[in-house]
């Protein structure tokens, strides 16, 4: 399959007519503090309109000492970016990213974000979907994990606030479609406090059919112990069983030979909230 060689390759082309996003967006939490951070580089390709294109630049800060969040964004025309084609480099604006290192800045109003980071990973990519379905049209959106267990290293300026990255952990990530799935919860575990070796991407979804949305499907991969556990059979996404709102998510997955069981939860003030553009219109 062709992803397996171009996971982390541009799938968005210049001046393309079909409506498109893309993101490299990277996230890590500090090994004992409730400290994160999640920095987005992102194509928005407006569906027949591909003069209105951008490239966008998110960061998010999380504090959960204080419950004080900072997030930014800023928006480039897409003749200010670049997006390899041949290996997994961006520029957006004056800000960078390969598959090393980023470097940049995003502010909105009083609140500014800069990041000098370097990052690594031994561990091989995770593909949420099965490969087949990254180099056909079903589903519209697609996501992958470029290197889990990724370690970073640097700092981050907040608001004039140094903050030095020591081997924070999470993970490099791309994803890419010709539109946002409508209703969705997303989750990532790069590390259990009990296991800090394992690796989690559990993802619920809803998809808009004429006028009445899907029933929940709900895929995951597993990596524990050396093994990589398979729970994102399409068909059998259908019979898992799943429910979540603001703020908490519980699922039961099969495979038919194992099982999969979780809770997540967030305190509403632990969350950011953020609007995104969508290819076909609206947000």
């Amino acid at each position: 399959m062709q992803i397996l060689n171009s996971y982390n390759l541009t799938r968005y082309k210049d001046g393309q007519q079909k409506g498109h996003y893309e993101s490299f967006f990277q996230r890590a939490n500090h090994p004992k503090e409730p400290l994160a951070f999640w920095i987005r580089y992102t194509i928005f390709n407006p569906n027949k309109h591909p003069e209105d294109a951008i490239g966008e630049l998110w960061a998010i800060y999380f504090d959960g000492r204080t419950n004080k969040h900072v997030s930014v964004k800023s928006e480039f025309p897409i003749s200010d970016c670049y997006f390899g084609k041949n290996s997994m480099e961006a520029r957006i604006g004056e800000s960078v990213l390969n598959k090393e290192q980023l470097k940049g800045e995003s502010s909105s109003g009083n609140d500014g974000i800069r990041w000098d980071l370097s990052y690594s990973s031994s561990e091989e990519p995770l593909f949420l979907l099965p490969d087949k379905y990254y180099d056909i049209s079903f589903p519209k959106a697609k996501a992958l994990v470029g290197m889990p267990l990724a370690s970073y290293t640097g700092h981050l300026i907040v608001n004039e606030e140094e903050i030095d990255i020591n081997n924070w952990i999470g993970s490099q990530n791309h994803n890419w479609g010709s539109q946002h799935t409508d209703r969705y919860a997303w989750a990532q575990v790069a590390g259990f406090d009990n296991k800090p070796d394992s690796f989690l991407e559990i993802a619920t979804a809803q998809i808009k059919l004429g006028m009445i949305y899907s029933p929940k499907m709900t895929i995951a991969v597993l990596r524990h112990d050396g093994k990589e556990y398979l729970f994102n059979s399409l068909r059998k996404a259908m019979i898992n069983k799943a429910t979540y709102n603001y703020f908490e998510w519980t699922f039961e997955l099969s495979n038919g030979l194992e099982k999969l069981s979780g809770k997540i939860h967030a305190g509403k003030q632990n969350v950011v909230g953020l609007n995104y553009y969508n290819p076909p219109g609206g947000n």
